[in-house]
């Protein structure tokens, strides 16, 4: 299966599914990045919009979606917890990060964590990778949820609120 037929499912298990089809993309597409959220939340938003349901959806959309989120990020997270740094570090060296390159991350992120996994699940392309260094680094779990679910509501909110303002703006101009 190609990506692109992937994300035409996953597109479409939005479209047909609205909460569970959230759920379930936003799970995916942590733990398997080329499926954008960029799409798939102003889609659902967009849906809600067109479909007269209350603005209420919206919100209740991205807290599934954020919730879907948290979850794909915490089996990230455990398995960097598992795997730990040094044997991780041994294959990033064929993706061509250094050690040099872990030392700066693990310095950083000692300094600033929760706001790293709270801004950086805000963050396309970032968002996906901020559960590894939270799991070798072996951040407590509890705050590693709390601060990736607040981040992902953020992140998923505000994409679905864009796609359902879309769709109102898009009646309204198009009749």
């Amino acid at each position: 299966m190609s990506i692109e037929t992937f994300v035409q499912w996953v597109i479409s298990l939005v479209s047909d599914y609205l909460y569970v089809g959230i759920f379930t993309a936003a799970l995916i597409e942590t733990i398997f990045p080329p499926i954008p959220s960029e799409v798939i939340y102003p889609l659902a938003g967009y849906l809600v919009s067109q479909n007269k349901m209350s603005f209420f959806h919206v919100i209740g959309l991205g807290i599934t979606g954020a919730t879907g989120s948290t979850i794909g990020a915490l089996v990230i997270y455990l398995i960097a917890l598992k795997i730990g740094r040094e044997r991780l570090a041994i294959y990033l060296k064929y993706v061509h990060i250094t050690e040099e390159h872990i030392k700066k991350v693990d310095e950083w992120f000692a300094h600033h964590g929760e706001k790293v996994i709270l801004f950086g699940r805000m963050v396309p392309g970032i968002r996906e990778l901020v559960s590894i260094p939270a799991g070798f680094l072996k951040m407590r779990m509890l705050k590693f949820i709390i601060f990736t679910f607040a981040g992902s509501c953020v992140w998923s909110i505000s994409l679905s609120l864009a796609g359902y303002y879309f769709g109102i703006a898009s009646v309204h101009f198009f009749g």
